[in-house]
Formats: C-alpha cells, structure tokens, sequence
C-alpha cells in the first residue's frame, strides 16, 4: 500500500494530517508510533477507507481503495478497531463468522469453505477450544483474539489493527503481540498496526512509521529510525536505547525533557490563571 500526500480534516479548520506519504512493504509487520493526537489512528482509519482524505489517496494494489467497491475491499483488506462491541451471549463461533460475509453470494453460500475458515481462524488464534463460549465469558485478551480471527476469516492479506493491546495486562500484552507476529510470519500477511508502547514496537515491527503533529517523521527499520535522539525529539523524553542477546532492542525512558524547575514554574504559572 502507498500512502500519497494525504491531508485530512475532520472539521476543515485543522488538518490532523498533512501531506503524509508512506509505504506499506508487502508482507512485512509495521508498526505506527508517536505522541496521543499525532494522526496515529487517524491514518490508520484513511488506509480502512472508515476516512476520506481531503487530498492525496491511499493505493493498494495499484488502486486507489475509494475506487474498490465495498465487498471487493473487504476481500483484500481486514480491520480490527481499537474499540469493539459485540452482544455478550453471541459466542466466538458466530462473531467469527462474521467475517464470511464479503465473501457471501446472493444466491446462496459456500458452507463448506466458510466452515473451514472459521474453524481455521479459531486455530490460528488459539481459540478452537472456545469456538462455543459466550463472548461476555472471555478475558479481556480472550476477546481480542476473537476479534482478530473474525478478521482472519475474511481471509485477506492485509490485516489493519488499531492499538490492540490497550487495557490489557502484560501477560496478554506480550501474547497478543507474539500471535499479531506469528501472523505475520506464518501466514504471510501484511500487518499494520498502531502502537503506543515504543518497546513493543522495536520489538515486533519489521519497520515503523513515526508520526508527530499529523505528519510523518520518520520512517524505516527500528534499528535505523528509534534512537535516544528521536525518542527526544518526538515525544520529548529523555530515553536510553539498548540492545541485548535474548531481549533485543530495548528502551528505557529516563525523564521527560522538560526540568523540575519548568513543571514548578508552570504549575505556578497555571494557578496564577
């Protein structure tokens, strides 16, 4: 996927992005990074088609994705959104099946592949066991992988995931990620996925694209585009970047750039006001 000078706005008055131009490298795992309000999910939301950039496009394939037809894009392209909803007595099963939708023909179904998708989606993301459990009876990670194979089951080599491993603990964390990988490799399929933890990050993408303001800053493989110096000068902290055998590329954050003295003065400064 390209992305093409693409600005947007949701209001007209301030663009949340600008001019943006980045590549998705087919078949690798990308990870979008940078500040809370950067444009991290709004980008992710143009490349969903959920938003229409006021100039520039998004090309998949050769193809402008506001060209596809709705059902054509689904085929190609699968999202997982950072908040989901689903009744809490509809089981894994049937939300998972879901994802056969696009490929439904008005004059009937393919039973038999659609049930091999779905059984293959469970498998893939360790839920065979719980195809018959009620969604309001998963754990939070649990869940996030329910949603997740129900993308899967759309069967497409781009799967889209927005901040998937929020309000989760580190065990799920750590898990969700290792299954977004194993897909990744595995399956072969192109992932992007936006990210607040740095860490995670470095760690599991195959590249990143930093963003900050609305536009993108950086991008490229963790080891060539994360360092003490753009951690700084992105977020404004203070971080020590490591590498080690068994863990790999590390950060460590140390303090935000701004003084004690600063914090004191605007502290004041707002009491003032």
């Amino acid at each position: 996927m390209e992305l093409d000078r693409i600005t947007y706005s949701y209001d007209r008055k301030a663009d949340q992005l600008k001019e943006v131009t980045a590549t998705i490298e087919a078949g690798r795992l990308t990870a979008i990074i940078g500040p809370n309000g950067s444009g991290k999910s709004t980008l992710l939301g143009i490349m969903a088609r959920n938003f229409a950039p006021r100039s520039g496009a998004a090309v998949l394939d050769g193809k402008a994705i506001a060209s596809y037809k709705p059902r054509e894009l689904a085929r190609k392209l699968a999202v997982v959104h950072q908040h989901n909803g689903a009744p809490a007595d509809l089981t894994v099963e049937r939300l998972i099946a879901y994802g056969r939708l696009p490929h439904r023909k008005l004059l009937g179904t393919n039973e038999r592949e659609d049930a091999e998708a779905v059984e293959w989606a469970a498998a893939c993301t360790g839920l065979a066991a719980k195809r018959k459990a009620r969604i309001g009876e998963l754990s939070g990670g649990e869940r996030q992988r329910a949603w997740i194979a129900m993308a899967l089951a759309q069967k497409t080599s781009v799967l889209l995931l927005d901040e998937p491993t929020t309000f989760l603990d580190m065990y799920y964390q750590i898990e969700l990620m290792e299954l977004i990988r194993e897909l990744n490799v595995r399956q072969g399929l192109t992932i992007v996925v936006v990210l607040h933890d740095l860490n995670q990050a470095v760690r599991y993408g195959d590249r990143i694209i930093a963003m900050k303001e609305g536009r993108v800053v950086l991008q490229g493989p963790p080891e060539e585009t994360v360092t003490s110096r753009t951690i700084r000068d992105i977020y404004g902290v203070e971080a020590l970047v490591r590498r080690e055998e068994r863990a790999g590329m590390y950060i460590v954050p140390l303090r935000t750039g701004a003084s004690e003295g600063d914090l004191c003065r605007r502290a004041r400064e707002e009491a003032m006001t």
